[in-house]
């Protein structure tokens, strides 16, 4: 190669790279290995690894522990929709432009909204969307959001903003409800705000009631009502679309795809029968029609305004490579359920989740939940009366006990003292939650 190329040394290859960056020692590299050996090795460096196969986990906080129907694996390994390509193009196969569709139909179907997209990459991506949706769409600059959101969602939404120059304000909450403080909206909210953005069940996992006086005062001030879901609750809690959602957004990992170290997630976004609305959302939109003789049905891309597609100063947004594959995935796993099946997954781990909340409320030193509202996966734990941290109660879970505590929300939300977010679906047996308020019970009395 070096001959063909002209050099005399691999140095003159590397002539570019500044000298002190450059590695003069030899690497610790295993001997040349058969397929065998390789496999052999491979095993005993993951056999290291501990999943949430090996223990129980009530960790959520975003990317949740779901059952997943074997079906959903089977039906997303089949080569014409694992090896796709993102896509995008015109001339893409019927069978994938069904598959997305049929996801788009259930998403509107549960959300009770007109209009669906088929994905985003994530529930924070589809939230800095949908703020600068409501931006051009209104012609105002400024977003509310509550207090009580994921930080890292947060961030992510300031990241969208601040080149555009959106300005975000948040909206407090009530300290003994968690409630959305509709004095401190009505205060907020102006001529100048171009969303209200609530979550329902919230990132602490109470369920938001005030949603209908809240949609009444956003659109009083000609706002949009934009309303992230968990939609596992949309089988028992009434759809944002019902309560004047104007755009509803929120991530759909738990419908059918598992956690894989953070991701791929897959973000929900949907928005009312309004070609203002519409011909702003981002992404892409694959409708249905007919030939020309009305004798055949087909599927095509109806709308993506995305720069690649329309004049660059034209395009709505940059999202390029969606979440196809999981959007596939989240659609077997909605036709697996129908409507019956999310009442039931709703009702199964809202019960599970409430009679882990009555365990743990009766340890000694522990308040559980914080705030004094209805909880559907997720509730929050104090632990100040037991006068014990959060990061040594995980510790010890973890150690002694083999369990995955909650996450820690010290640093998050300072004002609530040593509190850890808690997450309890349909996967987790009454055995496991009672472990759980045993190893807590234990560890607190020292």
């Amino acid at each position: 190669m070096m001959r063909e190329i002209g050099i005399d040394s691999i140095d003159e290859l590397y002539a570019d790279i500044s000298e002190k960056y450059r590695l003069r020692k030899s690497l610790n590299f295993l001997k040349a290995l058969s397929e065998f050996e390789i496999k052999k090795h491979v095993e005993a460096l993951l056999s290291k690894n501990k999943t949430c196969d090996n223990m129980p986990i009530f960790l959520g906080a975003g990317c949740w522990p779901h059952y997943v129907p074997a079906v959903v694996k089977e039906i997303v390994q089949r080569s014409e929709f694992l090896t796709a390509y993102t896509p995008y193009q015109p001339e893409i196969s019927q069978g994938m432009l069904q598959a997305l569709f049929e996801y788009q139909s259930m998403i509107c179907e549960l959300t009770s909204m007109d209009v669906a997209n088929c994905s985003m990459y994530d529930w924070a991506s589809a939230l800095g969307e949908a703020a600068r949706m409501a931006v051009r769409v209104t012609g105002r600059n400024e977003v509310l959001i509550p207090r009580i959101i994921h930080s890292e969602r947060a961030a992510t939404l300031q990241a969208y903003a601040e080149p555009a120059g959106l300005k975000i304000q948040q909206i407090a909450y009530n300290r003994e409800t968690g409630q959305v403080d509709l004095e401190d909206l009505n205060n907020k909210i102006c001529d100048k705000t171009a969303a209200v953005y609530i979550e329902n069940p919230s990132y602490l996992g109470f369920i938001e009631t005030q949603v209908d006086e809240i949609s009444k005062q956003t659109h009083a001030h000609g706002a949009l009502l934009i309303v992230g879901v968990d939609p596992t609750s949309l089988g028992i809690l009434k759809p944002p679309g019902e309560y004047g959602a104007d755009i509803v957004i929120g991530e759909a990992q738990p419908l059918g795809n598992p956690m894989n170290f953070g991701g791929p997630l897959l973000g929900i976004f949907a928005c009312r029968d309004d070609m203002n609305l519409i011909r702003q959302m981002p992404g892409r939109i694959i409708g249905l029609t007919t030939t020309t003789d009305n004798s055949k049905q087909g599927f095509c891309m109806t709308l993506q305004t995305r720069e690649q597609h329309i004049r660059r100063e034209k395009a709505t947004s940059n999202i390029c490579s969606n979440e196809a594959l999981c959007a596939v995935a989240s659609a077997v796993y909605m036709a697996l359920l129908g409507p019956q099946g999310f009442r039931k997954l709703g009702e199964t781990i809202m019960y599970k989740a409430n009679y882990t909340i009555h365990l743990l409320s009766k340890i000694d030193g522990v308040k559980a939940p914080v705030f004094k509202s209805a909880y559907f996966k997720e509730f929050t734990v104090n632990f100040d009366g037991a006068k014990s941290r959060v990061e040594e109660v995980n510790r010890k879970l973890l150690l002694k006990h083999q369990i995955h505590g909650g996450k820690n929300l010290s640093k998050e939300f300072p004002e609530l003292g040593e509190t850890a977010l808690y997450c309890v679906t349909e996967i987790h047996s009454k055995e496991e939650i009672e472990r759980l308020a045993e190893a807590l019970e234990k560890i607190l009395a020292g």
